[in-house]
């Protein structure tokens, strides 16, 4: 044994610890939902990431990253990846605003069962250059909102 070894004792609290309150799940980073958000939409399309990301003229490892949460991508990374799946910027971020509400909503109170959509998604609608409704836009199984300018 070495001499550091032998000196250690076991240390015994003269008062029990205080009881910790289960801590809630951490808040979701913007890049985690996003990326769900362009995961999910191609393989709803049932597309590879190597074609999406030739589409994108990004490459294959850098759009893994992004779908995964790794990689925080630039507004024209995340149009490109969007255009791709055939969505604009501004579906990829109302999906993702939609899933942090639903996320936040849970962490801060419990919900009942059968209110609101599955997962917080529904499909998309996108507007036009007057503020007009576009057509609805399919989007998988994460459903949309309607954006309104």
């Amino acid at each position: 044994m070495s001499f550091r070894a032998t000196n250690q004792a076991d240390v015994i609290p003269l008062r029990p610890l205080p009881a910790v309150p289960p801590a809630l799940p951490r808040e979701p980073l913007w890049r985690d939902l996003v990326g769900e958000v362009l995961r999910r939409e191609r393989q709803a399309q049932g597309r590879t990431l190597k074609d999406v990301a030739e589409a994108a003229r990004i490459s294959m490892p850098y759009l893994s990253e992004v779908e995964r949460g790794l990689k925080e991508a630039s507004s024209e990374v995340l149009a490109a990846a969007a255009q791709a799946l055939g969505l604009n910027l501004a579906d990829v971020l109302a999906l993702a605003g939609e899933r942090l509400v639903s996320l936040a909503a849970a962490r801060s109170r419990p919900r009942s069962p059968g209110s609101g959509a599955v997962g917080g998604h529904r499909s998309v609608r996108s507007t036009g250059p007057a503020g007009s409704v576009g057509a609805m836009r399919p989007s998988g199984p994460m459903g949309g909102v309607l954006l309104a300018a």
